[in-house]
């Protein structure tokens, strides 16, 4: 067990360090390679770990790793500009956000960044000529299912997903960044309007309104899984351009807790330079705490209560429970159908 903690805490401790790398014995770098991996995290450490004295096998792991993040910022970027290139008829900026926004933007948190779907937002009225511009552009419906389609539609902050039939690769359609049936509600029209653009009618969001997103993005998606990651881009954000303006913007946003929470954390996991007033961990801090370190040293999920617990809590925080019941309902009964005959 005690080895098990310490490959999660040896990985945040060389992110934090990485000189320290020199001195990890060879016995201790499967474990450390392994949760990296799992919390999407194995090329942000090899971005930081570049140039360091380590064994050949693992020198080979951190080059590859590294290589294979050089390739996925060129795909972000490539796909970027094909979403950019079938919407350009709405004449409105596309606004990138995580991953895709910070290789675009050229910032420390997307140097080796893992990435998968391209996330976009535009404002709520322009979703349906986008939708339909989309479509002409070769992306289709990943979840054909219509009650998924309407649970979406209804209760979700984005269009369904997405999925290119040559390039597959996804896209996720944003118009605010948290479900409106969320207690929080972003104010989704002054993050557009304080967008900073980039060439090629592309924008990301303001410097501060990227935390508040990254915040809301670690606390309100799943149960936690991959908080070493989002806690990550909360991290390299404030590193590099600080924190002027974000509790103001916290605050129009209805996100004070949550990028409290998220200051608190990476402050106490990563030393992240935080203000003094969140230097203080809560005793709920210290739950999340236990909950975003909870791998073992083959990169699988500790703690199940705990996860069970934050998974609960995740679908609690998008919808009322009567809601919430009825949607796991609804979807219980269907995979219990038998499948339509025909």
């Amino acid at each position: 067990m005690a080895r098990a903690v310490r490959s999660a805490e040896r990985l945040v401790a060389l992110l934090r360090e990485p000189e320290a790398a020199e001195a990890v014995p060879a016995a201790d770098w499967t474990g450390i390679l392994t949760v990296a991996r799992a919390e999407l995290l194995i090329g942000t450490l090899a971005h930081r770990l570049d140039g360091l004295r380590l064994p050949a096998p693992v020198a080979r792991i951190l080059h590859d790793a590294r290589a294979e993040a050089e390739e996925t910022r060129r795909v972000a970027l490539w796909e970027a500009n094909r979403v950019r290139h079938a919407l350009r008829s709405l004449d409105v900026p596309v606004i990138l956000l995580k991953g895709t926004a910070f290789v675009a933007a050229g910032l420390a948190a997307g140097q080796g960044r893992s990435i998968g779907d391209c996330d976009i937002l535009l404002a709520q009225g322009r979703m349906a000529d986008a939708e339909a511009l989309l479509l002409d552009g070769g992306w289709e419906w990943v979840k054909p299912d219509p009650y998924d389609d309407l649970y979406y539609r209804r209760w979700m902050h984005e269009l369904p997903p997405l999925i290119h039939r040559d390039r597959d690769r996804m896209l996720d359609v944003h118009h605010t960044i948290l479900p409106p049936t969320a207690r929080p509600s972003p104010d989704a029209a002054a993050l557009i309007a304080g967008a900073e653009p980039l060439a090629g009618g592309l924008s990301v969001l303001a410097h501060p309104d990227m935390i508040v997103h990254a915040a809301a993005h670690l606390f309100a998606d799943g149960d936690l899984t991959g908080g070493l990651r989002n806690l990550w881009d909360v991290h390299a954000l404030i590193v590099e351009r600080g924190t002027e303006g974000l509790e103001r913007q916290a605050a129009l946003h209805g996100l004070s807790g949550a990028v409290g929470r998220a200051l608190r954390l990476a402050h106490a996991i990563y030393a992240t330079p935080v203000p003094p007033s969140y230097r203080r961990m809560t005793a709920t801090d210290r739950l999340y705490r236990r909950r975003i370190l909870a791998r073992d040293g083959w990169g699988r999920g500790r703690r199940p209560m705990t996860r069970a617990g934050f998974y609960l809590r995740s679908h609690l925080i998008r919808m009322p429970p009567p809601l919430l019941a009825r949607h796991l309902w609804i979807k219980w009964r269907k995979g219990k159908a038998p499948p339509a005959s025909g």
